[in-house]
């Protein structure tokens, strides 16, 4: 029977049967089909229960307890004290916090920090992502409206500069501030994935204050540097280059991509978290820039989160899906499509690596044709 027929009444069948509650309760009794009915339900009670997870870990954050415990274990109520919060009450978070993996509770009720906690505290930029995370629930707080598009999202004035609008100098300090702190995990699995050694002059298109673009000068002391973002962000750079000895080799630009040419001079160019901020009308304008600016046999990195394409996947699919939604502008979007606004512009895609940390970054590179050469 063709697909149109038999394959979906098939599919309806088995989902119908699975809703029954008589078949629930049955599975759950029979011994071959226990063990799935259990993990099941706690997935599905995993994801009811998400809300109340990610509002542990803001508060613990807000609180800044995991920096309290790197410096040594804590009991409940000193930590209570400390924060300004009723005893019971910091003994429910520290209990959420236990059961999330977050700390671990020793000998006299003291408190540590576990695997997961430490991470959290070490890991860059990830505490100011938290924190930054209250727009986005608040933007979340009526789904329904969210997704038929009646809801006037606040990460919509908050990021300005994706809709090609001028930034007062606080707006400007607040962006590259974030970008900065949350950029040094993006650019340590760029880095690995990505190979610069036969790039000359490099350029970063949108790359802020620099975070990226001095983690590639120091992995590679001998490349030129160019940084291209708007005027009122672009400068944020030149501190940051001078205290890593680099301002003899990097170069400021100020412009918008969008109205503006992108600088002449690079022999590749980088998009780093670019492209899922705008429309594909204003990616595919900004590839075909990225196109003319380069010479033949040129190369265009670009590494962002990515959607799953055709097998959706949490990182992409969900968070950041949603949030580039929230923003009104922009998509994530997968190797396929990224790869096809390329090649409308013109480029070859030459290689899309294995991505180390999807909920990181994944990578893709291509070529402006005119040298036969591959990319190892």
């Amino acid at each position: 029977m063709p697909d149109s027929g038999g394959a979906p009444r098939m599919r309806g069948w088995a989902a119908r049967l699975i809703a029954s509650r008589k078949f629930q309760k049955w599975a759950a009794a029979f011994r071959p089909t226990r063990g799935i009915v259990r993990r099941e339900g706690e997935a599905l009670f995993d994801l009811l229960s998400g809300f109340c997870q990610s509002q542990v870990l803001m508060a613990l954050v807000q609180f800044e307890i995991p920096q309290m415990l790197l410096v040594g274990p804590l009991t409940a109520e000193v930590l209570a004290t400390r924060c300004d919060v009723p005893h019971p009450r910091m003994v429910i978070l520290m209990r959420a916090a236990e059961a999330l993996k977050l700390v671990k509770q020793k000998r006299g009720g003291r408190y540590v920090l576990a695997r997961r906690g430490a991470a959290l505290a070490g890991v860059p930029g990830l505490t100011a992502m938290i924190k930054h995370h209250e727009i986005l629930y608040r933007d979340l707080a009526d789904p329904a409206a969210f997704f038929r598009g009646e809801t006037k999202t606040e990460l919509a004035d908050f990021w300005p500069y994706v809709f090609g609008g001028e930034m007062d100098a606080a707006v400007a300090n607040t962006y590259s501030d974030l970008m900065a702190q949350s950029q040094e995990l993006v650019a340590d699995d760029t880095l690995r994935t990505l190979d610069f050694s036969d790039v000359t002059t490099f350029l970063d298109v949108g790359g802020g204050s620099g975070a990226f673009l001095e983690k590639v000068g120091r992995a590679y002391p001998k490349l030129n540097l160019v940084l291209f973002d708007l005027p009122e962000v672009a400068p944020t750079a030149a501190p940051r280059f001078a205290a890593a000895g680099m301002s003899a080799r990097a170069r400021i630009e100020g412009g918008s991509f969008i109205n503006d040419p992108i600088p002449q001079g690079a022999d590749a160019i980088s998009l780093v978290r670019v492209l899922y901020d705008h429309s594909d009308t204003t990616v595919a304008a900004l590839l075909s820039k990225c196109f003319d600016s380069l010479p033949e046999g040129g190369l265009l990195y670009i590494s962002e989160p990515m959607s799953g394409g055709d097998t959706p996947e949490r990182a992409g699919d969900v968070y950041f899906a949603l949030y580039t939604l929230a923003m009104q502008t922009g998509k994530a979007r997968s190797i396929a499509e990224i790869s096809a606004l390329c090649a409308a512009a013109g480029f070859e895609v030459v290689q899309t690596p294995i991505p180390f940390r999807p909920f990181v970054t994944c990578c893709l590179v291509a070529r402006k044709a005119g040298l036969s050469q591959s990319v190892n």
